[in-house]
């Protein structure tokens, strides 16, 4: 009997391969954690192991992730998650009574008192309370109901569950999504996974990359040939290009949705990263109600944030939420069932968004340590968003525009021809090229425009401005030297 065979099974290798498994996942690029952050992670063992490098220490500039750049945790989100966390420090008289009061509320409303229960699926209750009032101080009173607020595994997670509500259809049917180039390729990610079709709408580099209603009718009508247009994608402030939204803009957009049927989906994270003189955040939510009932009660959306980025930057913990608005009930219904699924968002990370919805106010113990913390974060950021512009434009071949908001810069890059080719005999993009070289060189990790898009025959990388500015004076130093270098060596 062959070894084939052996009790009736036949063995013709693994069940699941690359030709097995599902297309989709295959397609899926994400370029924030992509092979050049892996070469860096490579990079970093070889220095432990002593093997010698033109630098001692690779700087990972790649990704929004603030309290790994150094950026310092909030007295204030710390001293209650740790009392959550560990309820017996309760008794202790090392923390402010408004941190305790605020613990004490958080395992209250949860299983057990503790935080290491399941929570509602939606999220805790009292934390959506918290949410919606906050959404209404944001918005000049403008309401929020908690029933339409969701809690999520950081923003992506709810971004990825809206769009997956929305893809239906084959063929010239299927759903199409409009994603704004350069993107953060979550989208881009998601969209391939779900098998819908991307819409790329350009963001204009020369106006401060600006969005523009006529790009998105072009992107929309051309689209209208092979996909069914239902959703448009919105980041404000933007990444990876910084760019804060004005009101105006932000009009003609809804409006587009609206005359045109689209679910708008407002990315806005960065809500509370503007930096640039005369720029302010708008949310999508005020405007959109500030447009009168012919729009407030037409125009489907949701809204994302997070416990991310802005002045927290706890990454870790997972905690964001998303509001939905003018979504049909049925469909309502469908979602929360949709995320019961997965049973809850982590405890800990709605307990954090909780404090960062609710933070101390000025009659508490905590209120000024907070406030100076909070402020001192955000300037840091906003300096260091101008000293990036300003040194980037000071290097012949780099143009930057200003970082109005979030917390990258974008800046494009000019490449001679021969790098070009050099690139494309090593089977590389050029910007991929040049990020790695800068890498291997100069031990700094940044991510190619390619990996979020942009116009063809334009180059860019993206960087963020989180690293602490004395180490961020030495990065675009070495940027500087090294761009001058790279040109010198292919000129």
């Amino acid at each position: 009997m062959s070894q084939q065979a052996v009790n009736g099974v036949s063995h013709r290798g693994k069940v699941l391969t690359l030709d097995s498994m599902n297309p989709n996942v295959k397609r899926v690029e994400y370029a924030v954690r992509g092979p050049i952050v892996q070469r860096a992670v490579q990079i970093e063992k070889e220095l432990k192991e002593g093997v010698k490098k033109p630098f001692t220490e690779v700087i990972k500039a790649n990704i929004g992730d603030a309290h790994a750049m150094g950026q310092k945790p909030i007295t204030f989100l710390r001293q209650v998650l740790a009392l959550c966390s560990y309820p017996e420090l309760l008794e202790d008289n090392m923390f402010p009574e408004d941190a305790k009061k605020r613990a004490r509320r958080i395992l209250e409303s949860c299983g057990g008192h503790s935080i290491g229960a399941y929570s509602a699926s939606q999220g805790i209750e009292c934390i959506r309370q918290d949410v919606a009032r906050y959404i209404e101080r944001r918005d000049g009173g403008i309401p929020s109901s908690p029933d339409n607020i969701y809690l999520s595994t950081g923003a992506s997670d709810a971004i990825v569950t809206m769009l997956k509500l929305l893809v239906c259809g084959e063929g010239r049917s299927r759903t199409g999504v409009m994603i704004s180039i350069p993107q953060y390729p979550l989208y881009s990610a998601a969209l391939a996974d779900l098998g819908a079709v991307q819409i790329s709408y350009y963001l204009d580099e020369d106006k401060c990359w600006s969005l523009d209603v006529a790009e998105l009718r072009r992107a929309l009508n051309a689209a209208r040939q092979h996909c069914n247009p239902r959703v448009l994608c919105i980041i404000n402030p933007g990444n990876p290009t910084g760019q804060v939204q004005s009101r105006q803009c932000i009009e003609d957009v809804i409006r587009f949705a609206k005359e045109e049927h689209l679910f708008l989906m407002a990315d806005e994270v960065y809500q509370d990263n503007v930096y640039a003189e005369g720029c302010k955040f708008h949310s999508f939510k005020k405007v959109l109600f500030e447009m009168g009932p012919e729009y407030s009660s037409t125009v489907e959306m949701a809204s994302f944030h997070s416990t991310s980025k802005c002045y927290m930057g706890e990454c870790g913990f997972r905690g964001g939420y998303m509001e939905v608005i003018n979504m049909d009930p049925e469909v309502k219904a469908q979602l929360t069932k949709l995320v019961s699924v997965r049973l809850c968002p982590p405890v800990p990370g709605q307990a954090l968004l909780d404090l960062v919805v609710n933070p101390p106010q000025p009659d508490e113990p905590s209120y000024t340590t907070f406030m100076k913390e909070r402020t001192a974060v955000l300037a840091a950021l906003a300096e260091k968003a101008r000293l990036t512009e300003e040194t980037f434009n000071t290097v012949p071949g780099i143009t930057c525009n200003p970082v109005q908001g979030a917390m990258y810069t974008f800046p494009r890059i000019t490449l001679p021809q021969k790098a070009i080719d050099k690139a494309k005999e090593e089977g590389q993009v050029p910007d991929m090229y040049y990020c790695m070289r800068l890498l291997e060189e100069e031990g700094i990790c940044l991510v190619p425009g390619s990996g979020f898009g942009q116009r063809e025959g334009t180059f860019h990388f993206r960087m963020t401005i989180l690293p602490p500015t004395e180490k961020l004076k030495v990065v675009l130093q070495k940027i500087r030297e090294f761009h001058l270098r790279f040109t010198q060596e292919f000129s």
